[in-house]
């Protein structure tokens, strides 16, 4: 019979095999959004706008450091790109289905590109449940100035899809009654929102492209994953 001493041993050494098993996702980094709707803006403006735009939607993620299910992501980005049923974000109706496109970075290894796949889903939620083609191509998000109040951000997927920012300013003020109408559309840890430069899609499956430039409809963060 054993002893109690070796029992517990034993049961020691199976609890850290288990725990050995069981990989952890840690990771942050930056990210930027746009839509085709104002996100910054007043009441009269979100209500000229709902159910009629805002139904379209380019956003990445840039992975500063860390990994994902053990595989380390440093460095690499993958972009999410959508068409809602109705205005992303409102809360008075229901934006389901969303049909989604996937772009991950083409630099990443096959288990890295498995990974960057899993962690967007992971992200993105409800948003990736129907991702109907992913492709492959060089993936680059820039944020400029440490200070995300005033940050500017360059999103390029290849030819794809694009996202160009900038701080918005009193200038953006129309009606002088500006709120954050929509939340941003991943969690994150800080978002701030800003104006579109640039805003394209230029990409298959989704039925559509679009360009939608010179709107208060982006946001710029930073967002992190500690599984």
């Amino acid at each position: 019979m054993k002893s109690m001493k070796a029992i517990v041993l034993s049961a020691a050494l199976t609890s850290l095999a288990f725990g050995a098993g069981l990989e952890k996702s840690r990771l942050h980094g930056e990210y930027v959004e746009a839509r085709t709707a104002d996100i910054f803006t007043g009441p009269c403006f979100a209500n000229a706008e709902v159910n009629l735009m805002g139904d379209l939607a380019v956003f990445g993620w840039r992975v500063s450091k860390g990994n994902f299910d053990g595989v380390s992501l440093d460095g690499l980005g993958v972009v999410g790109v959508v068409k809602a049923s109705a205005t992303l974000g409102d809360v008075h109706t229901n934006a389901y289905p969303v049909k989604s496109v996937l772009i991950v970075d083409e630099r990443a290894t096959p288990e890295q590109r498995m990974a960057l796949q899993k962690f967007a889903t992971r992200m993105g939620g409800d948003l990736m449940q129907h991702v109907v083609k992913v492709v492959y191509a060089p993936v680059d998000l820039t944020v400029k100035n440490n200070n995300i109040h005033s940050a500017t951000a360059t999103l390029k997927a290849g030819a794809i899809a694009e996202i160009t920012t900038r701080a918005i300013h009193d200038g953006d003020h129309i009606c002088t009654n500006e709120e954050v109408w929509y939340q941003p559309l991943t969690k994150l840890d800080h978002a701030m929102p800003a104006y579109s430069l640039a805003h394209s899609y230029q990409g298959d499956g989704l039925g559509t492209t679009w360009k939608s430039p010179e709107k208060r409809s982006a946001f710029v963060g930073t967002f992190q994953l500690n599984d």
